[in-house]
């Protein structure tokens, strides 16, 4: 993979709970696509999930930056996903994923991690590499 751009973010856990409390619905609206909120009404308490979900997509969002017109990317257009495997990955719409097709199908890795206070994720966004 040839690497374009990196992203780290960490999101408090408190403060996505004390978010989901007091914005509810619009909160949900605002942050996630149909599919993740549909996942995240099948948990007992989605704080450390939606947290995580904050996360990978200000990753993403960050390491999408090297490529012009990236700060126009919107939250919903970074969306949370599993592989096959159970494995978190990312599927970009709008813009992102127009700007990943202008730019060679970029390729999108994330790992998400979580504690009982926080949760964090990094990602890295890059081209694949020709056969040598």
């Amino acid at each position: 993979m040839n690497v374009i751009g990196v992203g780290v973010d960490l999101v408090d856990l408190e403060r996505v709970a004390r978010l989901l409390a007091n914005k509810g619905e619009h909160a949900m609206q605002r942050f996630f696509t149909d599919d993740e909120r549909a996942y995240l009404g099948t948990r007992p308490d989605p704080t450390g999930h939606a947290a995580a979900r904050i996360a990978a997509k200000e990753a993403v969002y960050k390491a999408l930056q090297s490529l012009p017109g990236a700060r126009a990317v919107g939250w919903r257009e970074i969306e949370v996903t599993r592989d096959a495997d159970g494995r978190p990955a990312i599927r970009l719409h709008g813009l992102a994923a127009d700007l990943a097709r202008e730019h060679g199908a970029l390729m999108v890795q994330v790992s998400l991690t979580h504690s009982a206070t926080a949760a964090g994720a990094v990602a890295v966004v890059g081209t694949v590499e020709g056969p040598r």
